[in-house]
Order: structure tokens, then sequence, then C-alpha cells
């Protein structure tokens, strides 16, 4: 099954190509990609999971990968520990999660488990976590899992903000 961490409601594990259905449904769905990248197409978004599937080899620790509910295995999103793309010595966080699960908390569950699976499997001594301006939910959740406003980068047309998270030693 690959799996990556649980949370007290949620199983994370490695996406599968049975999960290409699932992976479209985040992918191909512009409420969920508002603020992370284009819309994909089904053929798209099946290129793009496979890719994700085969990085697995290479960086065992990182990677997107699929969030279940623990109780009913029920696919509820993605979370993603990769690098920043346009500064790939940076690593980020990020999460995104069907519509129906929205306001649920698990985000921030994710959110704080992450980071701790995080430091404890990389040797890295911190981790971002990058927002558009107006995700403010996003940015609520960052904050409040402990992460802190670096700055603010523009990247093409959009104004985004760095958080950080340090290591605690």
């Amino acid at each position: 099954m690959g799996l990556i961490f649980e949370t007290a409601r949620l199983t994370v594990r490695q996406y599968t190509e049975a999960d290409k259905d699932n992976f479209f449904l985040l992918s191909g769905n512009e409420d969920v990609m508002r603020y992370i990248r284009p819309v994909n197409t089904k053929e798209e978004s099946d290129k793009f999971l496979l890719e994700n599937i085969a990085s697995y080899r290479t960086n065992p620790h990182r990677g997107r990968w699929a969030v279940e509910e623990k109780d009913s295995d029920r696919f509820v999103g993605s979370f993603a520990i990769i690098p920043v793309p346009s500064q790939p010595e940076k690593i980020q966080l990020g999460y995104s999660l069907l519509p129906a699960n929205w306001g649920m908390g698990y985000a921030s569950e994710l959110t704080r488990a992450g980071l701790q699976y995080f430091f404890a499997t990389d040797t890295l001594p911190e981790i971002y976590g990058i927002t558009e301006t107006p995700n403010l939910a996003s940015q609520k959740v960052l904050l409040k899992a402990g992460f802190q406003l670096e700055n603010s980068m523009m990247e093409e047309e959009k104004e985004l903000l760095l958080f950080i998270a340090r290591k605690q030693s």
C-alpha cells in the first residue's frame, strides 16, 4: 500500500495507477486547482500521476500522495512534500482536498503530521508553504501549524506568500 504516515482520521499513502480517477477529481477541478496550478485534462492528469508514481523510486520520502479517511478508505485529497518549482533546492509542503472535505480540519491535521513526517525523515532544517495572496484559508492552516511568514514573491502575474517552518532543536 505504500503507507507514508497516518493521522487520527487520515491515511497518507503512495498513489497507484488505480488512483487515476481520484487524481483527476482533484487536478481537473477548477475550485480545487484555483490556487495551485492550471486545471488538467484527463489525459494530462493521468500522465502527471504516472510521473509522480515513477518519482517514488528516486525520492521515497518526497512526492505527491493520496489521502484517505482511515475508517472508510474514502479518497479525500492529496498531500505533497515536493521541491519548490522556481527554487528546487527548497522543499515545500502542500495539500489539495476535494470540496466535500473542506472545513473539516483535514488540512490542519495533514499539515501538522506532514511537518512531523518531514523533520523525522529529512535532513533539511526547514520546509516551506506557499500560497497565493488571496488564499486566506491556507495561510491560516500554515500559521496554525507553526509556519511563519517569511516574504512575498511574484511568479508570473501572481503574488505568492512564502511561509517557513524550521526544525526545532
